[in-house]
């Protein structure tokens, strides 16, 4: 029998309705859900993928125990038993710092990665804490810190308003959106360019969305930094800056002109290979553009000078008066956010409070540079990492220098691995639990919202149940905070009361909340909710800006509401939040705090600094998502695929032919890959993508190991980061390339 139900897709950050068809328990069919409130019924083909992933024959059903050496099924209860073990002996012997917990990508796209992780940690006690974002959006993160005094406070830009918008580094068309949660981005660029508006692309490849612009920039990898200064410069040489009535809330402009000072237009063009007068254009059409917007993502960041590109882009943003205005880069306002309080000044964000045991990376909004993870396993000594949790994470594939980190994991003491596959990161774990698969799990967009072009919200219950020999993700990661408490043994529900306890509490006890003053017991029991985590839900949308303050606004949302409006409930277009929002020491957007002031000196030295050769750049295709997509078959192959995109040039001078192998040498290491000659890339620039090099022995991911490709980090050996937000240097990275006649034979370890 065929029925269908809604779902919101996790498969990248658009988060797309679906709609999708069972029959017998199995999705067989998804599309795009017309009457969602935010997506209306765009689809990708991810999205349209939904059912053969959930579907994948090779995720594991059922928890994988070490036992003589080699993972073998477990049930529920041996595998928690063998977590406990394993787990708490390290703790209380070697204390907190002895563990180690990595967070995937993955975790910001399921319920229980927005809801437990944060527990967890608190429950280790470590400060050894490495994620996904010093591999991708820190330098974001830290510049928001440094200029608003909240690193989660990420402006995006008003895609449905703008007229002018100036992309830096981002692939939109390919990759949905990036810290930009927008359903439809292709066709809102469109739309934009429908209402007479101009799009600019940035970009050393000439990519999907470079080739729908009005003009396509191609930059030397690198430099970003470099032309947004200059195009600072521009504003303040020819009395551009207009920054209008977020002026008042300003301090530092002055500041920011003396610096832009050392980067006129001259100085930089060489080094960018971008014509001076070209960037003075750039720089007087944004300034012209009744709403304009500047946006950078992943090749913006991860760079050098990822954080002064980020920092850059808020800048010229704040000079033209294009921040926090309808057209240009808005705060959205989520759901379960805080609600908007009278501005003050707040504690500020601060950089550094801890550093790595081994290396000395200062820490970054409370992680470790992920490069650190396997010198901290391997280094002997007091507080050395000898348990580790990862949670949706293979930073084997994801970070630098796998092969060094794969050494480094063989000799834990104890590993864990919360993962639907056993990929390259998981096999070395003692312990694999494998959350359900998307359809028999509910889902929030606790993160995404807070990026939305638009606010809105919506929720989707499972869509199939919950098969009898699997657990929930939630309870899941509930039994782990309770094995890292000691605790191992108790109901998983009970992390649910205590964290609903403890939330409450700090509400009633705030002056500003809409429930100051009540009793805990009394808002505890009008909770709703059929599970913990929807029971969290009620009470944080409760107490969001929107909820219904346990009845102090009748009309206001409330889980109850939202499952009444399965296609969820659109809030409105953004609106300016300055100054309530901010949180820096003196209530203002500070724009040139004292760490940028630094860096900037790195900066000038690099402009000296004319390096030569070949460099490499990462790309993204729609059917890909990082390392997870790649065990899906119709997301696999056609021009979907892992090879080195040279320039027709650079190919004719190195004797490189289409289709033939070259080898491929980097700071740490060297490959063999295809070639693929086009002149999508710039000269000087090669490109192979991110998230392959499949096909280790160990792995159960047969579809990806039959399309292994390379890892391309595997090139890179974490040496090269940006210093304010330890995010390693993925883009721009020189590289050595010759033509390679013959494979080298593969030698047996």
């Amino acid at each position: 029998m065929s029925r269908t139900a809604l779902r919101i897709c996790p498969l990248c950050e658009a988060t797309c309705g679906l709609t999708l068809t069972i029959e017998n328990g199995r999705v067989t069919r998804a599309r795009g859900d017309d009457e969602d409130v935010f997506s209306r019924g765009f689809i990708c083909p991810k999205g349209a993928a939904f059912g053969e992933l959930d579907a994948d024959p090779d995720r594991l059903r059922r928890p994988l125990v070490r036992r003589g050496g080699r993972l073998q099924e477990a049930d529920w209860d041996e595998a928690f038993a063998a977590v406990d073990d394993g787990l708490w002996p390290v703790l209380r012997e070697h204390g907190g710092r002895s563990a180690g917990a990595v967070l995937g990508n993955p975790n910001v796209h399921t319920v229980a990665g927005g809801l437990y992780p944060s527990l967890l940690l608190g429950a280790l006690g470590t400060p050894n804490v490495f994620t996904a974002s010093t591999l991708d959006q820190m330098p974001k993160h830290v510049s928001s810190g440094l200029l608003y005094g909240d690193a989660n406070a990420l402006p995006v830009p008003d895609l449905d308003r703008t007229d002018h918008l100036l992309v830096i580094g981002a692939n939109p068309m390919d990759s949905n959106g990036s810290l930009c949660t927008a359903p439809d981005f292709p066709g809102r660029l469109r739309a934009l360019r429908r209402r007479g508006g101009k799009l600019i692309v940035v970009d050393p490849r000439r990519t999907r969305t470079a080739r729908m612009a009005d003009q396509h920039v191609a930059i030397r990898p690198g430099t970003d930094a470099l032309l947004l200064f200059a195009m600072v410069r521009v504003l303040f040489d020819e009395d551009l800056v207009a920054t209008g009535e977020l002026g008042a809330h300003l301090t530092g402009v002055a500041e920011v002109r003396r610096l832009a000072a050392d980067f006129p237009p001259e100085a930089v063009a060489a080094a960018c290979d971008v014509p001076a007068e070209e960037i003075r254009t750039l720089a007087r059409e944004l300034a012209a553009a009744p709403k304009g917007v500047v946006y950078g993502r992943m090749g913006s960041t991860t760079v050098e000078f990822g954080t002064l590109t980020s920092w850059l882009v808020d800048v010229l943003n704040a000079l033209t008066g294009n921040l926090d205005r309808p057209g240009g880069m808005m705060f959205p306002l989520a759901a379960t956010a805080r609600r908007e309080r009278t501005p003050r000044p707040g504690k500020g964000f601060a950089l550094g409070r801890w550093h790595s045991r081994v290396s000395g990376h200062p820490e970054a909004k409370g992680e470790l540079p992920s490069v650190a993870l396997a010198e901290e396993i391997e280094t002997p000594g007091e507080g050395r990492i000898r348990a580790l949790l990862t949670i949706a994470a293979n930073p084997v594939l994801s970070a630098p220098d796998g092969d060094r980190l794969e050494r480094a994991l063989a000799g834990l003491d104890f590993m864990v691995s919360v993962d639907p596959y056993l990929n390259e990161t998981a096999r070395h774990a003692h312990v694999v639990l494998p959350p359900p698969p998307p359809s028999q799990s509910p889902h929030f967009d606790f993160t995404f919202n807070y990026l939305a072009v638009r606010n809105q919200v919506r929720y989707s219950r499972p869509a199939v149940p919950l098969d009898p020999d699997r657990m929930s993700e939630s309870d899941i990661l509930a039994r782990l905070v309770l094995c890292a408490s000691g605790h191992g043994g108790a109901d998983p529900a009970t992390v649910d009361a205590m964290a609903i306890e403890a939330a409450l509490g700090k509400a009633v006890a705030d002056p500003g909340s809409p429930v100051h003053g009540r009793e805990t017991a009394e808002l505890t029991a009008q909770l709703t909710g059929g599970s913990g985590p929807e029971r969290r839900l009620d009470m944080m949308l409760r107490l969001g800006p929107y909820g219904d303050g346990f009845g102090a606004d009748p009309d206001g949302l409330t889980l109850r509401a939202l499952l009444d409006r399965p296609h969820g409930i659109d809030l409105g277009p953004l609106r300016p939040r300055l100054p309530a929002l901010l949180r820096t020491r003196s209530g203002t957007v500070e724009l040139c705090p004292e760490p940028i002031v630094r860096d900037v000196d790195r900066l000038r030295r690099a402009l000296a600094d004319r390096p030569t050769g070949l460099v490499l750049i990462g790309r993204r295709h729609l059917r890909s998502n990082n390392s997870w997509m790649h065990n899906v078959p119709t997301l696999v192959g056609g021009s979907n695929r892992c090879t080195l995109q040279v320039h027709p040039e650079d190919a004719a001078r190195l004797g490189l032919a289409d289709g033939g192998l070259a080898r491929v040498k980097g700071d740490g290491g060297e490959l063999e890959v295809p070639v693929e000659v086009t002149d999508a890339v710039r000269t000087g620039v090669v490109s192979l993508p991110h998230g392959w090099g499949h096909g280790r022995p160990g792995t159960r991911m047969s579809v990806a190991g039959d399309h292994a490709g390379v890892n391309a980090n595997q090139l890179i050996d974490g040496s090269r980061l940006d210093p304010l937000s330890g995010t390693a240097v993925l883009n721009g990275c020189p590289v050595q390339l010759a033509p390679l006649t013959e494979p080298t034979p593969v030698l047996p370890d």
